[in-house]
């Protein structure tokens, strides 16, 4: 198969598809690898080093797109990207639809079939292909808002840690998932004060084993919300619903009542954010205030350490790359149920049911869809 590798172009986003160690084991099953010029800059790999593992440098976006087979990306296809999918591309990267209407339609009206690293399923009910940039995210979360918390930058001006005599910053985590374990983790490292909100009393029950009496677990009412939202210093929004639009658990009014210098960092804002008065920033203006509130919402968070996290990516998602070059999209899907989840869009149907759901399409379950497509070809 040929697998085309494109220069991420959403703002400040410097991972990559693959990397060199992918490509050579690509490449070394017998297939061609396509990667346009400077495309690993970010992660300061160059052309010398792609072709060093065996791939073909292209010149622009459109060459690869225009060679390859599949296209291997990071985040979500920009629209200049889209407007160069065809029917016959597969497109393997994140997508996050559900709050993304005009990528949504894009993707349909392309035809290409579209799979989603963030709704492929583990075995053990997680989402493999999200947790390394989860786990990436999460400890951001806590470093960027920690810089939040200055005063040049809005804050209360509180040091996350506190020192010898003097408060830590109280931070309060809502959700205790991959990322917000992480968070905990880069939290309680720093000294802080840290309490986390779950819904799900196993998975309080897991971080309290973990972490500890140094972490507060509570479990999660709207209550209990509000109370420890409104003395946080600073609150990590860590929720998610595989594929669908993050719920909005912070309301306008609750932001209204918090502390002045608080620090909101929205970790779910690649699927809408569960602040209210959340927006996407990025990384070159990553923080805005209201009601004197600092609001840190950067939609890439991985990419501010992208060696980090194009390393941590391809980890995960390389047996996967391989399987579709192998067997080709549909196989590979009907092949193993767990991938089957990953496929969003194909051949102008909407197979992922939240995004459906939320964005008022018809639902095609992603086997039938991929077997009508069969049937028909055939």
């Amino acid at each position: 198969m040929r697998i085309g590798v494109p220069k991420e172009i959403k703002n400040q986003e410097y991972r990559v598809g693959l990397t060199p160690d992918s490509v050579q084991e690509i490449v070394a099953r017998g297939h061609e690898v396509f990667v346009e010029t400077q495309a690993g800059a970010g992660i300061r790999a160059d052309d010398a080093v792609y072709e060093a593992a065996g791939a073909k440098i292209l010149g622009s976006a459109a060459e690869v797109f225009d060679t390859a087979e599949m296209i291997v990306k990071v985040k979500e296809p920009q629209a200049v990207e889209r407007a160069m999918l065809r029917p016959d591309h597969i497109l393997f990267t994140y997508l996050h639809l559900a709050p993304d209407a005009p990528q949504t339609a894009d993707l349909v009206k392309s035809g290409a079939t579209c799979i989603a690293y963030e709704t492929v399923q583990g075995v053990d009910g997680g989402l493999p292909l999200l947790a390394p940039m989860s786990q990436v995210a999460g400890r951001l979360a806590v470093t960027a808002g920690a810089t939040a918390l200055e005063r040049a930058n809005g804050g209360v001006g509180i040091l996350i840690g506190g020192v010898p005599g003097v408060a830590p910053a109280k931070v309060v985590v809502i959700g205790g998932g991959v990322v917000g374990s992480n968070c905990i983790t880069m939290a309680l490292g720093l000294g802080a004060d840290v309490t986390v909100l779950d819904r799900n009393v196993t998975v309080l029950a897991h971080l309290s084993q973990t972490f500890g009496p140094a972490l507060k677990t509570v479990y999660s009412t709207k209550a209990a919300l509000e109370q420890y939202v409104m003395d946080a210093d600073m609150v990590v929004g860590a929720v998610l619903v595989p594929g669908a639009a993050a719920p909005k658990l912070v309301s306008a009014d609750m932001v209204k009542r918090m502390k002045p210098g608080a620090v909101l960092v929205d970790v779910a804002i690649d699927q809408g954010g569960c602040f209210a008065t959340s927006k996407p920033t990025t990384h070159s203006e990553p923080s805005y205030i209201v009601d004197e509130v600092v609001h840190y919402c950067v939609a890439n968070m991985p990419g501010a350490v992208p060696r980090t996290s194009a390393y941590a990516l391809n980890n995960a998602t390389l047996p996967f790359t391989l399987a579709l070059a192998d067997k080709g999209a549909k196989q590979a899907l009907l092949d193993d149920p767990l991938f089957l989840p990953g496929l969003n869009v194909h051949a102008g149907m909407v197979t992922c049911e939240a995004v459906a759901t939320a964005l008022g399409y018809d639902f095609v379950d992603p086997k039938t869809a991929l077997e009508t497509k069969v049937s028909q070809a055939a």
